[in-house]
This record gives C-alpha cells, sequence and structure tokens, in this order.
C-alpha cells in the first residue's frame, strides 16, 4: 500500500512524533455524541461561561433566538462540561434520539 505525503494516525508506529496538530474542525467530530446540550432560556443569564468552558469552543452566541447561546451540534461531543460550569444551571443534557 502506497502512503500519502501525511500519513494517518493507524500509519504511525507506537511513539511517532506527531508534527501537526489536529483539528476538530477539520472533521464533523459530533455524530458520536450520546447527549447534547438543551437551553432552559428563561434560566439562561447570557454570562458566557458555557462558552468559555466548552472543550470544542462550538458553543457560540446568536445562533438562538435573541442572542441566546447554542452550541454547534456538528462538534458537540456531548460532554456535559456547559452544563456542570453554569452558575444558573439551565443547561441540560439530553439524550439524543436515535
Amino acid at each position: 500500500m502506497a502512503q500519502s505525503a501525511t500519513p494517518k494516525w493507524t500509519e504511525l508506529a507506537p511513539g511517532t512524533a506527531i508534527i501537526e496538530p489536529g483539528s476538530a474542525r477539520q472533521n464533523r467530530t459530533g455524530d458520536w455524541r450520546s447527549q447534547r446540550p438543551v437551553w432552559d432560556h428563561d434560566k439562561c443569564l447570557r454570562c458566557g461561561v458555557c462558552v468559555i468552558f466548552c472543550p470544542e469552543g462550538c458553543i457560540h452566541f446568536g445562533q438562538e433566538k435573541d442572542g441566546y447561546p447554542s452550541a454547534d451540534l456538528e462538534y458537540c461531543k456531548g460532554c456535559g462540561i456547559c452544563a456542570h460550569e453554569c452558575p444558573s444551571a439551565c443547561i441540560a443534557m439530553a439524550d439524543e434520539e436515535e
């Protein structure tokens, strides 16, 4: 099998140095999520704590009505950090439907 200029991770030997950082923005990573964040806008303070703590940077303001935050579900992995850190407890983790 001919190797491409940039090998896939499965083609690397154990202990191989990674020469270029990976990025979730290059790939849709939300497909394997089992839960997703859901905001209760009546409780939301629009403080931005969820945006700050999201490890994927997929929560943004303005995508929802009236400037409330929402997650880009193409990249959200459903980790629940946003719900855990929310000071007003307005984020609940809902099970994904099959």
